[in-house]
């Protein structure tokens, strides 16, 4: 905002310089000019700055009657041309007056929440000025932190203030009741304000203007031309902040959690490694973190190693010990990397804390097309706030468009054997449907599953009945003939006997051969199997024509046009046989399982069991399984156990406090969730655990924002250059130092040297 405000008074110098020249030979027709502007693009400003339908009546509702170039009718939003940034209040310096105390709030220190992650207001006591004035730090909280009312009222006592508690709770609560406000960035904002211009200008020619002098038409030109210089620099800013919104985005610290037993693997090498961390001065804080997380409950050193006859080697024990590389030097971390000849090959998963989209456009490159199953459960669109981690308060538009712009992300990462699976509840079902045929299309669309929630039991009058499940959409990526899915089993408590089912279904009205019979199927609604498969069941006995008079059933004699040989009526029942033995193929219905558990003590977690399913039907062993809305970490800890690759993306502080120690918790063997299943249990136990991964912290929109300088006090013209063409007024530090820009011969110098030590990171080996 600041930013912004800086580069619009340096062009309305430029803009006022011209419209002066210009309205000299019609003087009168300034004001009217200012006034015709001022009415077009108060409609499309938000108070962020952000261009968008703000206040045009025509565009205030989710749906519209847009049509696509084959005239079908589709789903349109108010925002659907914007990136969603977040969702923020605009904190001021505020003093309120209470009770009698005066309290002053300074937010100078105070910097903006990063994406829309959820975040509380923390006070600290500033000082009692001598009108006896109470000022108070404002800050956002770090790592749990609340603010000590205890603690500010004896600093206060000491001052000689007295104050009631409940007298600072309701100042602090007025004072957090400013307005809160939506941050865009348009995608294409020269593109969407001049066909805003041009709708605008049309309709005021023909239903409000009637003098056509050519003194007239040269004012109509010249508003036009002005509007258009104005949308001109407006976009140029614009598409700057969408070049810095889409940069991929620098890691801030990265770091790896990996197995004993991993190292070990790697000979003699890994066992002298293993060796070195032990004695390393950071070890200590790594057993102190086993013992945290319940792992051991002491570590003996002389029993981590036995012989056999090959050597030196690890005490079962002690093998799947998960060792994470924050505790020990460069020097270490690059020993243990060079172990590996391919480290992506050797990582079983990556967890990356960021807000979703800078992380998934980060990735693509590397990751584009080989993600085999994606699996996300949203925030839903509650435009309330609630006891989760992060925000759910969205409007309708904004939550579509949050999900717009991370779902158009995820298809590029997915094969073309992937699938997708989203899950709402009955607050945004209707549009995630909607919105997930524009992007995978409708074609693509393959179940909506209903999935149960954990049973409630209220004492309150009912309103209206409980609601008990949620729904979950899958789609494919391409066609259905490349999708991968491996139906779920139900295993029975019984065995039942043979039966024998119409073989009529869903498909096209035309006949097919049965025993050289050419029969049409019971209605002109319904279809038969495909002659291939009618041919199999028949060679397999699997399938009879059921005379309808007599009830022959004949399983292998030709008919041809002949009757039926038992009472010569010529009328036949097509059916097929079921043998139900002690499993059963699941449908869409997942009642038999519950959504969510509360193991990890997240508001919001998924059950191990549902991610179960979900994987194990569209993926396999060694495929690439992505959560970008991880919550507490169930896609990835059930992902490992199945023995799939996995990513990982959650942007809130339970990253470190739950997601990480999960993980961590999952190699060193979990016996939690999935872990009790008998077909888990072959491939994930306590003598087959363990794993390698890497996590990151990844640079946000506004931490680039604030690392990148703005070119105000450099020279903003070019000497003889058109000032509307000029685009560079922006520019990330960090490539400062490695590029040398010459503006006047259009060429640019790049010191690659000095462009490395920007890339490398950490210090002493490239990310992979």
């Amino acid at each position: 905002m600041k930013i912004k405000s800086k580069y619009f008074d340096k062009i309305l110098k430029i803009l006022k310089e011209e419209i002066e020249e210009k309205t000299k030979e019609f003087p009168d027709f300034k004001e009217e000019l200012f006034d015709k502007l001022y009415s077009f693009f108060k409609r499309y400003f938000s108070d962020t700055g952000a261009i968008y339908f703000v206040s045009t009546p025509f565009s205030e509702r989710i749906y519209e009657r847009v049509y696509t170039d084959k005239e079908d009718v589709s789903l349109f939003w108010k925002t659907n041309m914007l990136y969603y940034v977040k969702t923020d209040r605009i904190f001021k310096s505020m003093t309120i007056e209470i009770n009698g105390f005066k309290f002053f709030f300074d937010v100078s220190k105070l910097e903006h929440k990063k994406a829309w992650e959820k975040r509380e207001i923390v006070y600290e006591l500033k000082g009692v000025d001598k009108d006896g004035t109470i000022s108070f730090y404002v800050f956002y909280s770090e790592k749990g932190k609340k603010t000590n009312i205890d603690e500010i009222r004896k600093q206060l006592k000491e001052k000689r203030v007295i104050i009631e508690e409940e007298i600072l709770e309701k100042a602090f609560s007025t004072f957090e009741k400013q307005s809160e406000v939506d941050y865009f960035i348009n995608k294409n904002a020269r593109q969407f304000l001049r066909e805003q211009f041009d709708l605008w200008f049309y309709q005021y020619i023909y239903s409000d203007e009637s003098d056509f002098s050519e003194r007239r038409i040269k004012q109509l030109k010249l508003l036009k031309e002005i509007a258009y210089k104005i949308i001109d620099f407006i976009s140029q800013f614009e598409d700057e902040l969408v070049k810095i919104w889409n940069k991929p985005k620098f890691v801030l610290n990265s770091n790896y959690v990996i197995t004993l037993d991993r190292i070990a693997k790697k000979g003699e090498k890994g066992i002298k490694l293993i060796e070195k961390i032990v004695k390393h001065k950071g070890f200590e804080e790594q057993i102190k973190e086993w013992k945290e997380l319940g792992i051991l409950d002491k570590f003996e050193r002389n029993k981590l190693f036995k012989r056999n006859l090959s050597g030196k080697i690890l005490n079962e024990e002690y093998q799947f010990l998960p060792i994470d590389t924050k505790y020990f030097d460069d020097e270490i971390k690059y020993e243990l990397l060079s172990l590996f000849d391919n480290l992506d090959q050797e990582l079983d998963g990556w967890l990356i804390k960021s807000e979703n989209y800078q992380a998934l456009n980060t990735i693509l490159p590397k990751f584009k097309e080989k993600v085999q199953t994606i699996y996300i459960d949203p925030p839903f669109n509650k435009e309330q706030d609630a006891d989760y981690f992060y925000t759910v308060k969205f409007k309708d538009s904004i939550w579509i468009t949050m999900l717009e712009n991370r779902l158009r992300l995820a298809r590029d990462l997915l094969k073309d054997t992937g699938s997708i699976f989203v899950r709402c509840d009955y607050n945004g079902n209707m549009y995630v449907r909607l919105l997930m045929n524009e992007i995978f299309g409708k074609e693509n669309f393959r179940n909506e599953i209903i999935i149960m929630r954990v049973k409630k039991q209220t004492f309150e009058d009912p309103k209206r009945f409980t609601v008990d499940y949620d729904n979950i959409y899958f789609y494919s990526k391409i066609s259905e003939k490349k999708v991968i899915l491996n139906p779920p089993l139900l295993k029975k408590t019984r065995t039942e006997k043979e039966l024998w089912h119409s073989a009529d279904t869903q498909g096209k009205y035309e006949p097919k051969i049965f025993f050289g019979k050419k029969l049409y199927p019971p209605t002109k609604r319904r279809g038969w199997f495909s002659q291939e498969k009618i041919n199999e069941l028949i060679n397999k006995r699997e399938l009879r024509l059921v005379c309808k008079n007599c009830g022959y059933q004949n399983y292998d004699q030709y008919l041809g046009e002949n009757p039926c040989p038992n009472c010569n009526f010529d009328e036949w029942r097509v059916e097929y046989k079921i043998t139900r033995k002690s499993f059963a193929i699941i449908g869409n219905l997942w009642n038999d399982i519950s959504g969510y558990t509360h193991i990890w003590g997240f508001p919001t977690e998924n059950s191990e069991i549902l991610l179960k399913r979900v994987i194990e039907s569209t993926s396999n062993e060694n495929d690439l399984v992505m959560d970008f809305f991880l919550g507490s970490g169930t896609t990835t800890a059930v992902a490992h156990k199945l023995k799939r690759k996995w990513i990982g993306i959650e942007m809130g502080e339970h990253f470190y406090t739950i997601v990480l120690p999960r993980m961590k918790k999952v190699f060193a063997y979990d016996k939690s969730g999935i872990s009790k299943e008998k077909d888990v249990k072959e491939k994930y136990n306590k003598d087959n655990a363990g794993g390698f991964f890497k996590y990151m912290e990844i640079e946000q929109f506004e931490q680039t924002l604030r690392k990148t300088k703005y070119a105000c006090d450099d020279p903003f013209l070019i000497p003889g250059e058109d000032p509307y063409n000029q685009y560079i007024f922006m520019r990330d530090l960090k490539m400062l130092e490695a590029l040398e820009i010459d503006y006047k011969n259009n060429k640019v110098k790049v010191d690659l040297s000095k462009f490395m030590k920007i890339l490398i990171w950490p210090k002493l080996y490239p990310a992979s």
